[in-house]
Formats: structure tokens, C-alpha cells, sequence
């Protein structure tokens, strides 16, 4: 902004004022927040193309925090499109108590048009020496989402996923949650 007194000897005091650097300066703004927030949306548009959709998940508290091997909750879902990549994971929520690094599973899948259950054993590793817990924590709750299966189509139809805890310690104290995850990629 440039300012210039008019009259030198007059009384009053006048001034004029150029806004043309004004006018330069707010077009560079301008210019750049147009930018930004162009490539703030692109960037925006590119993260979401790449997300998951968490299509179901349900989880089931463990009575008196003590899974007993007997008690084997089952999960029921429906899949629609049979296009997409989905990927199931295990669900588990525990206490800094939990004496163990991992946990051992039996899964068992009933798919479409199956007469017969699939059983498949799994051995998740929950903590390490290093790391220590590998899941996300608050306070003394531990949450790990662990993936049970890799990225794959499913047919189209109803499932039903039971978990059987197979530890040596039977009933497995310290454990507030068990669950089954379902996320589809776009």
C-alpha cells in the first residue's frame, strides 16, 4: 500500500492511498490457497480410494474375565458381494494380567453351501520381548485386532465363525473380549 500526502501546506491532512501492491499481494494468497486446497483434496481423494470399509464386527465379553475352553463364541455374517477382497480378524480385548505372550485358537468356519466345518488351528502372538504388547492399550486394557485370514474373495451367502481358546491354562484368566472382524477393500 502506498500512501502520499496531497497538500503540504493545507491545513487538514489528506491522504491517498494505492491499492494496487494490495490487490497483488491478496491474488498470491489467493493463488496459494487455491493450491492448497486442491492438493489437500486430491490427497484426501487418494487416502480414501485406499481405506478399508468395516463391513461387520461384533465382540462377545468373556464371563468373569475367565475363558473357559468350553464356551465358544459364534459370529454370523452375510456376505453380498462376492467381488471384493475381504479380510476376517480375531477381536481380543485383555488385562496387563494376561500371563501369556500369545494366545492359541481353533477357528472354525461354516461357509455357503458347506455341510461341514472347517477347522483351522492359529497361534497369535499378542506380545514381544521388544515391543512388548503389540496391541493398542488404555490404561491396563489391551486391544489387538489380528488378522486371522489374508486379503480374499468370498462367496456370496451366510458364514458363521465359532472361536475355541486352546491354552494349557484352562480357564484363561485375565481375557474381557473376543471377537471376529470383517473389513471389505474398495
Amino acid at each position: 500500500m502506498i500512501i502520499q500526502r496531497e497538500k503540504e501546506d493545507s491545513p487538514g491532512l489528506f491522504f491517498s492511498f494505492s491499492f494496487s501492491s494490495l490487490s497483488f499481494v491478496k491474488t498470491i494468497h489467493l493463488k496459494k490457497f487455491l493450491l492448497y486446497s486442491a492438493f489437500i483434496s486430491l490427497f484426501s481423494g487418494l487416502l480414501c480410494s485406499c481405506t478399508t470399509i468395516d463391513l461387520y464386527e461384533k465382540t462377545v465379553a468373556i464371563p468373569e474375565h475367565a475363558w473357559k475352553s468350553n464356551f465358544r463364541p459364534s459370529f454370523d455374517f452375510t456376505i453380498k458381494d462376492t467381488n471384493s477382497l475381504y479380510t476376517v480378524f480375531l477381536v481380543l480385548r485383555h488385562n496387563e494380567k494376561y500371563n501369556f505372550s500369545n494366545i492359541y485358537l481353533n477357528l472354525y468356519i461354516k461357509g455357503p453351501g458347506q455341510d461341514s466345518v472347517q477347522k483351522i488351528q492359529r497361534d497369535l502372538v499378542l506380545a514381544t520381548n521388544e515391543k512388548g504388547w503389540l496391541g493398542s492399550g488404555m490404561d491396563d486394557i489391551y486391544e489387538h485386532r489380528i488378522p486371522l485370514t489374508g486379503a480374499q474373495t468370498l462367496k456370496g451367502g451366510n458364514y458363521t465363525f465359532t472361536l475355541e481358546q486352546i491354552m494349557r491354562e484352562d480357564p484363561l484368566q485375565n481375557v474381557l473380549n473376543a471377537g471376529i472382524r470383517l473389513e471389505k477393500k474398495p
